[in-house]
């Protein structure tokens, strides 16, 4: 079974999760341990030995963190603000130490070092008492050991006054991280507060206000102008425009109507309209998102894996090195045992690896917010790595490249007459989802022909449909498949040749055998087709278009937008394509999440677009909420963007603890400047990081 243990984790951020990961793996009967930092949340596979929670809950206690239970004795989370948290108590009571002893100092100075050392050693209490706990489970080198040698040292080589600046310093940037990073967060649980708390059920002629979160699937809402969407579902009656920018980003808001699907948290600008709910409170768009940035938070990418294992031999280096700074000297040369003791407890603080190790998650999960905020969701931080290193990006054309929405421009008949063709074609197509089948049967619909029964219908693969029709075999089929199948004369070639020369789509009707006519059908490109192609050229990555239309449509396409094309390819046609890419390097695939489905999950990374966003959120490492291919040339900056981050972090991170570990060799650097440059680089990568959530890579 699998239970879930919420905490208080006060001042619990990436750097801590190691230890706090072994000391709970430590049980018996515990398995895969995680912890969610965003929800503050710990959770682990219980084995059927079981696990005594009671003496966990105690252990996670004695680390310092604490578990608030309610009436149900289950635990919740709480959220105190910051001077109420028991870091901030930390940082407000040794500041006043502090000060007290300070101004002490120029009466009794050797009174206002034991004021001193108390301060010191009240601050460093719960620091201690990790440090402890982590060494009895056998994780003896973490942060907090660190600063416990180092102020316990600076104290007894009577530096007091710096052992209490030092610790107070330490608090203070905890302090800080906490803060800075909540912001990150709360960025995406603000996408919450976005769904009204009540709305208007229709019942009959008449509504009533109810909770949001009594509504279940069918039921009819009606939303004014001014209104929150109360939830996911279809609209049964009206018109208006829709402002969805909270949901997918898009700045304008969108005319929708009868049919069309509208998310929950997105408002309505003008008409009144009833809806149908599809989807309630727990799984509707805003809940996915959350889900969905919560999963990939956990989830960590290539590089924060290795500043994890780097950091976990990092800090016993860093122990040794200090060691051998403090003793060598005095040893083998004479010198001062007190200079070279200060200066090993200095290099303690200058080594803490609290930057390094926040410098990756901090950035990853700033783009994560940021890209959901605009409509981009990723799939964790190896999907926001892995984007920005495409070589190729492969498109699928219907309803990804193109609108989606094709039209029948021409029919033309070769034999019987064109109602009874267009019957059996719209017939045959009824059971089809494809937008191809859906421009035949509205065009069947205008001209006010029925559709007639149909058995055995089944779908080709992207060959056509074919199905049983009052006793014949009717196939609507590609122009490649009814040459297997029918006979086609040179006249009816060039009539074809001429139809695809245009850049329409074709779908020949056969009964039986027999060539009845052909079906022409045009999608146009989508508005910001052409710019996305040039952003992308702009970018160094190739593109590619995958299409089951033959050579010339296909062509006549990717002409226009500069891109070579792959064209007649069958499902699997396009999942060999994909593979022979990724010899050249990381390829991404971007579809519609349905009929794509193995082309997406075959490439490096898989990219759908809104109109298929069901299924994308469950396949796709990515998916974009709008209709705009702008998105991917998007999505590939804001990886990219979030990447330079990191390096900046990591840099930033070395680069000062290479000048204060040169400078703390040299006896410049005292213990507290070391710790002030432990914290100011964590508070700078952190706020660094925080800058991409302002990141528009739409720009």
């Amino acid at each position: 079974m699998k239970e879930e243990i919420s905490l208080n984790i006060e001042g619990l951020e990436d750097k801590h999760t190691l230890p706090l990961k072994l000391v709970v793996n430590s049980f018996p009967g515990t398995e895969n341990v995680c912890v969610d930092l965003e929800n503050e949340t710990l959770t682990l596979d219980v084995t059927e030995d079981g696990i005594d929670k009671k003496r966990l809950i105690e252990s996670l206690e004695q680390l310092g963190y604490r578990v608030k239970k309610d009436d149900d004795n289950e635990p919740v989370k709480i959220s105190p603000r910051w001077f109420r948290t028991s870091n901030g108590k930390l940082v407000v009571f040794t500041g006043a130490l502090i000060s007290a002893a300070s101004i002490l100092w120029f009466f009794n100075p050797k009174i206002a070092d034991y004021g001193f050392a108390i301060a010191a050693l009240i601050a460093l209490i719960p620091l201690a008492k990790k440090a402890v706990v982590s060494l009895r489970k056998g994780v003896p080198f973490t942060i907090e050991t660190l600063v416990t040698v180092a102020v316990i040292g600076a104290i007894l080589i009577n530096q007091s006054m710096e052992a209490a600046v030092v610790v107070f310093l330490f608090a203070v940037g905890e302090l800080l991280e906490n803060l800075a990073v909540s912001s990150a967060r709360n960025n995406i649980k603000a996408l919450s507060k976005l769904l009204p708390k009540y709305t208007l059920l229709v019942k009959g002629e008449t509504t009533r206000e109810v909770l949001v979160e009594s509504l279940v699937k069918t039921n009819i809402v009606e939303i004014r102008p001014g209104a929150s969407v109360p939830a996911d579902g279809e609209i049964v009656q009206g018109t208006t425009s829709i402002d969805e920018s909270s949901i997918t980003g898009e700045s304008m808001p969108v005319r929708r109507t009868v049919g069309d699907m509208i998310f929950a948290g997105s408002i309505n600008m003008d008409g009144v309209i009833l809806m149908r709910v599809e989807k309630t409170s727990k799984d509707n768009m805003v809940a996915r998102i959350l889900n969905l940035v919560e999963e990939a938070e956990a989830s960590k990418s290539p590089t924060a894996r290795f500043i994890d294992k780097f950091s976990y031999y990092y800090t016993p280096g860093v122990m040794l090195a200090a060691i051998l700074i403090a003793i060598i000297p005095p040893l083998l040369f004479g010198s001062l045992w007190m200079d070279w003791i200060y200066k090993g407890l200095a290099i303690l603080l200058v080594g803490c690896p609290c930057a390094l190790v926040l410098s990756t998650p901090a950035a990853i999960t700033s783009g994560i917010a940021s890209g959901a905020r605009r409509g981009i969701l990723l799939k964790g931080g190896v999907v926001l790595e892995a984007i920005g290193k495409v070589k190729t990006i492969a498109f699928d054309k219907t309803g990804t490249l193109t609108r989606g929405t094709p039209k029948v421009t021409d029919i033309k008949v070769f034999r019987g007459t064109e109602e009874e063709m267009l019957a059996l074609a719209a017939s045959v197509e009824s059971s089809s989802s494809h937008p191809l089948a859906i421009a035949i049967m509205e065009a069947a619909k205008d001209r006010k022909i029925k559709v007639l029964g149909v058995i055995d219908a089944k779908s080709l693969s992207g060959r056509g449909m074919q199905s049983t029709v009052n006793g014949s075999l009717i196939t609507v089929a590609s122009p490649r498949y009814a040459e297997e199948i029918s006979s086609i004369n040179n006249d009816e070639k060039n009539i074809l040749l001429g139809f695809e020369k245009q850049g329409k789509t074709l779908g020949l009707v056969i009964r039986n055998e027999t060539l009845l006519g052909v079906i022409a059908m045009r999608d146009e490109l989508r508005d910001d087709a052409k710019k996305s192609m040039e952003e992308l050229k702009r970018l160094n990555i190739e593109t590619v278009m995958l299409t089951g239309d033959n050579a010339l449509t296909g062509r006549a396409i990717a002409d226009q937008l500069g891109m070579t094309v792959e064209a007649e390819l069958m499902p699997e046609d396009k999942l060999n394509i994909i593979e022979k890419l990724k010899e050249g390097g990381n390829v991404a695939m971007v579809g519609d999440g349905v009929n794509d489905a193995p082309a997406l999950a075959c490439a490096t990374i898989g990219i759908a677009m809104g109109s298929g966003t069901d299924v994308a959120l469950e396949t796709a490492d990515a998916a974009l909420l709008h209709e705009h291919l702008l998105g991917v040339p998007a999505l590939v900056k804001l990886s990219q963007a979030t990447m330079r981050n990191i390096y900046q972090n990591i840099s930033i991170s070395l680069l000062l603890k290479a000048v204060f570990l040169v400078t703390t060799l040299f006896g410049v650097t005292s213990l507290w400047m070391a710790i002030l440059a432990d914290t100011g680089a964590t508070v700078i990568v952190t706020l660094n990081a925080l800058r991409l959530l302002r990141y528009d890579p739409y720009v």
